[in-house]
């Protein structure tokens, strides 16, 4: 198999940017800013000139406002103001709108669509690119849990069948896309945007701010949980519940909660355990502090896994499986049930800290090494 990175042996581009190649960028939910942030800023410093779409499914400012001003993102172009929904409704409503923009917006035809991770806002604008016959470049390519209960699964297969440039973050995505029968050629091993994303910012994730804001003067676990396996059935949101108490037992536990599943578990009786410490939504930043300087943390989010890998903060993955399996084998995660979960924290505290790998190309340039993929694949078929 030819080099799946597809780079050339040097770090200079190797073909000349020109201001004439337009690239709509699609992102719509939380995971996606810090992933699109250098993604971005480097296809600008090769003239690329970027249109930023934000579909508005996470739509308020602790989920989505708060990173472009925290991140420097460019205020997008365009806000479809999807909202939320059924998956149905909100993948529906994306794809109508990125059509219409597509098709009679003032930005005019792009030569490259660029989606980001799994959301519904990236199947849906891929299936766009593919009815127009518009190039598509995802970033975050070839992750697979291997369970198609998992809505993120489905959209990761549909869009990488979709994608013309398949972007991944790590060796088994490439493994996967092998697998699948996907052109060498179309598959690309750039690293992960999201961790340049936390390398460029990591000098202001401040741990002592974090604790102050949360009355925290010793060891603290932190939480974020909102998958539907967790948080959907009353039965699995009440032994979640059991199984944080279990957690909260050991040391305070900090969980900025999602909107989803709020409800369900504080009527579930979250808070009736003094070490529970709910809070909304955080940015971007203060969540990075609050997780720099935590003992342990309890999550099903694929981006956490990835955070706590590189910043070497023990992470318990509360799920079944992972799509990220190279934050078990590279860095800090495991796999819990809410049944061992209580002794898994007294595990992790008890044992010593101390060095771990990280992934290779997590090297805080996977944007740069983006933009001259998209740049080189551009430049081959305006040559055509």
């Amino acid at each position: 198999m030819p080099d799946p990175a597809g780079l050339p042996p040097t770090s200079e581009p190797t073909s000349a940017p020109t201001p004439a190649l337009t690239a709509l960028h699609v992102t719509g939910a939380r995971p996606n800013f810090p992933k699109a942030a250098p993604v971005l800023a480097a296809l600008a410093e090769r003239g690329v000139r970027n249109v930023l779409v934000h579909t508005g499914q996470h739509y308020d400012d602790a989920m989505s406002d708060v990173f472009f001003r925290e991140l420097g993102i460019p205020r997008p172009d365009i806000n479809l103001g999807v909202g939320s929904g059924t998956h149905a409704t909100q993948t529906a409503a994306v794809l109508v709108g990125i059509e219409d923009l597509v098709l009679n917006g003032e930005h005019g035809r792009p030569d490259v669509i660029v989606v980001y991770g799994d959301v519904n806002s990236t199947v849906a604008a891929a299936l766009v690119a593919a009815k127009l016959q518009i190039p598509l470049a995802h970033v975050e390519a070839g992750l697979r849990s291997f369970d198609r209960s998992m809505p993120e699964e489905v959209n990761r297969l549909v869009t990488d069948r979709l994608s013309d440039l398949l972007l991944a973050t790590s060796a088994d995505a490439v493994e996967h896309l092998t697998h699948e029968g996907t052109p060498a050629e179309a598959i690309h091993l750039v690293g992960n945007p999201m961790i340049d994303t936390l390398l460029a910012n990591i000098d202001r994730y401040d741990v002592d701010a974090a604790r102050e804001a949360h009355g925290l003067t010793g060891p603290y676990a932190v939480g974020t949980l909102h998958r539907p396996g967790n948080v959907d059935d009353p039965e699995d949101v009440k032994a979640l519940v059991r199984a944080l108490h279990g957690v909260a037992d050991q040391l305070p536990v900090v969980i900025p909660l999602h909107p989803r599943g709020r409800a369900g578990l504080e009527a579930a009786g979250l808070l009736d355990h003094d070490g529970i410490r709910v809070v909304d939504p955080i940015g971007y930043i203060d969540f990075m502090g609050l997780v720099r300087g935590a003992s342990v943390v309890v999550t099903d989010s694929g981006g956490v896994q990835e955070e706590t890998t590189v910043l070497g903060v023990p992470c318990l993955t509360l799920r079944p499986n992972t799509e990220r399996p190279v934050t078990i084998t590279h860095g800090t995660n495991q796999l819990v049930t809410r049944d061992n979960l209580a002794q898994a924290v007294k595990e992790v505290l008890a044992a010593p800290g101390g060095d771990h790998p990280v992934p290779p190309l997590w090297d805080g340039h996977a944007g740069p090494r983006i933009a001259e993929v998209i740049v080189s694949f551009l430049a081959e078929r305006e040559s055509v």
